[in-house]
């Protein structure tokens, strides 16, 4: 998986929740749980990914986009090739 992948998703929640410490998120949690983030900080981290990474996210797909772990599969998936 591509570290710059990771460093931007790290980013953007860095922006969102800058008081969080991300070298402690763990991977397979709820990150609106380890964050405090309600729906409208998760819909503008989901909206941040798409424009950074200029990939497609239909709401249908958010769910892969709870865990750290999910959403770096889910966006490696979608910008490959």
């Amino acid at each position: 998986m591509s570290m710059a992948l990771r460093d931007v998703v790290l980013e953007e929640i860095g922006n969102l929740a800058p008081e969080a410490d991300l070298a402690t998120l763990d991977g397979t949690r709820d990150l609106r749980e380890q964050l405090d983030l309600d729906s409208m900080d998760f819909l503008n981290l989901v909206i941040a990914l798409h424009q950074r990474l200029g990939v497609d996210i239909p709401e249908a797909d958010y769910a892969e986009l709870v865990t750290l772990d999910g959403a770096l599969r889910y966006l490696a998936r979608k910008t490959e090739g």
